[in-house]
């Protein structure tokens, strides 16, 4: 399983596991479709919407480990 940093890009995250998007919904990023959107990092989303990036990282790495 790939592990998430703040330098993963939401496509990729969204990609790797679709299960994934109700956490971007949750930040205010309803717009997944969207290429620029998929195009940007972890860390710019979570500075775009006001979300602390490591928080972020934390609570993906930890669901995903849980799909395994």
């Amino acid at each position: 399983m790939a592990e998430i940093t703040k330098n993963t890009v939401i496509g990729d995250i969204l990609d790797l596991d679709e299960t994934t998007a109700p956490y971007f919904l949750e930040m205010g990023m309803h717009c997944l479709g969207c290429p620029a959107s998929r195009g940007e990092t972890l860390e710019e989303a979570c500075m775009v919407h006001g979300v602390n990036a490591d928080e972020m990282v934390e609570k993906l790495n930890s669901h995903l480990s849980k799909q395994a």
